[in-house]
């Protein structure tokens, strides 16, 4: 049987489900998972959630303020000490995506305890072997964890057990999800004593050094400390939250799966990003050689640039496009610290610079509505934040070249059924080459969504998911402990 030893924590229909696959439950959704565990020692379970990008997006990376919210899907997680010094990790059903569901890793390959941690060379072993290779956003938290001085030597290894109902690759953040879920139940089996936002840059690492995507900081900043039934307002300069702001009682935030799957490794995203930071570098310098507006230095951030001063200043002095080989022969290196220019690329830059620039105030305006909108009756708010929603997914395609097919008709069948049928506004997410569209309504729009998303596979032929809830982040839910006696 499996004893309860820790109340802490808000329980969900996930976490109940999951405590019975500890128990070893045979009806458990999630198969008899307790069976991996052993008797006696406790089992520290946690619950890490899937995110809604509503504002903000991939301008995280240049300084923007983002607006995120908690979904109602999660990362389940289960940790117990082990005797020898291995990484067993078991993830319930990734079988049926064609991966394996068992990992085994030696604790001293992937935090040896003494000398540097070699981030490349852990990374390059979880990718040589693509059907372990979800692995790395798991186990990669003990390289991370020791590689940034956290922890000097482990003293025992792990039993990780892991079930998700985040589909995969939809730009609801499955991996900061897994990332999260994996760094705050090591820190509580190892007593790390991390706070939150701590956490949180530590997973961004992990994805960043260990498993190789460029992504910004948002999504695990969401997952860790995410509240339900609010947005999250976050400052990426790097990471300051800003408020939590209650969800008003006139709008809904809902996610709609187009089913198409994104990458954060994809060469649009990692090419949009890059221009960006070309952009921030050629600022650097040609206002440095007195080019322009010497004040704005230091430049810490495109978007510390407001946008008057953009279009005065700074707009003329950026190149439409320019190669990689002539980038790197002028400039050097970008400031961005997880991508490489190509020399054989050509990179577009003005627009992708455009983008965040003005992102960062569409953002900013976004947030205002709705934390005005909380406080009055005045539904010409959720209006506006719709229309700046709009505004947000027609810059991702036009300035940033992301988008998708899919995502597009999402986004002009909600324009065309309006405010009349209860849709305020609607944007693609998170990375933008497809995955998820955030749709901003209020509860008349749920009368229309069957159609919709019934609509949405007749034209397509996929069949979209959907995303209608909110729940706590994971500092929010805390942790169970159980042990099997």
């Amino acid at each position: 049987m499996l004893e309860c030893l820790s109340e802490r924590g808000i329980l969900s229909a996930d976490a109940d489900a999951f405590e019975y696959a500890l128990a070893c439950a045979p009806e458990s959704p999630y198969g008899p998972l307790g069976a991996r565990f052993s008797a006696g020692k406790p089992i520290y379970v946690v619950r890490s959630p899937a995110r809604l990008d509503c504002m903000g997006g991939i301008a995280d990376y240049s300084g923007s303020l983002v607006c995120e919210m908690t979904l109602d899907r999660a990362v389940l997680m289960g940790l117990q000490a082990r005797d020898d010094r291995k990484v067993v990790v078991h993830s319930a059903g990734v079988d049926e995506l064609g991966l394996s569901p068992d990992v085994a890793l030696g604790l001293d390959d992937l935090a040896p305890g003494s000398g540097a941690v070699d981030y490349d060379t852990i990374g390059r072993r979880f990718s040589s072997a693509p059907e372990t290779s979800w692995a790395a956003y798991v186990a990669g938290a003990f390289s991370v964890l020791q590689g940034e001085g956290h922890v000097d030597r482990f003293p025992h290894g792990a039993t990780i057990v892991l079930a998700s109902n985040i589909p995969f690759r939809v730009g609801a953040s499955s991996s900061a999800a897994l990332e999260i879920a994996a760094m705050h139940g090591l820190n509580l089996l190892y007593g790390t004593n991390l706070d939150g936002m701590t956490l949180a840059v530590l997973a961004q690492k992990v994805e960043n050094r260990v498993v190789g995507a460029a992504c910004g900081i948002m999504d695990q900043v969401t997952c860790v400390m995410g509240i339900r039934g609010h947005l999250l307002s976050l400052l990426c300069q790097p990471h300051t939250v800003r408020e939590q702001i209650p969800i008003p009682d006139g709008i809904r935030f809902i996610g709609i799966n187009s089913g198409i799957r994104r990458e954060i490794k994809a060469a649009r995203y990692t090419n949009s990003r890059i221009g960006a930071f070309m952009g921030l570098a050629i600022l650097r310098d040609r206002l440095r050689s007195g080019n322009g507006a010497a004040g704005i230095l230091p430049l810490d951030y495109l978007c510390d640039l407001p946008t008057t001063e953009y279009v005065q200043s700074c707009r003329s002095l950026l190149p439409s496009s320019i190669s990689g080989r002539v980038f790197r022969q002028r400039y050097g290196s970008t400031p961005d610290p997880v991508t490489t220019v190509d020399p054989e690329v050509v990179y577009k830059v003005r627009s992708r610079v455009e983008h965040p620039v003005y992102e960062h105030r569409r953002v900013t305006d976004f947030t205002e509505c709705i934390r005005a909108a909380e406080s009055s009756d005045r539904p010409e708010l959720l209006e506006r934040a719709g229309r700046l929603m709009y505004a947000s997914d027609w810059s991702y395609t036009h300035r940033c070249g992301l988008g998708s097919a899919e995502t597009a008709w999402i986004v002009r069948e909600v324009r065309k059924l309006g405010v009349e049928a209860g849709f305020y506004g609607a944007r693609i997410t998170g990375g933008g080459a497809g995955g998820t569209v955030a749709v901003a309504g209020n509860d008349r729009m749920f009368d229309h969504l069957d159609d919709l998303l019934e609509r949405y596979f007749e034209a397509t032929g996929i069949k979209p998911g959907l995303f209608a809830g909110t729940s706590p982040g994971a500092l929010e839910f805390g942790h169970r402990v159980y042990r099997k006696t």
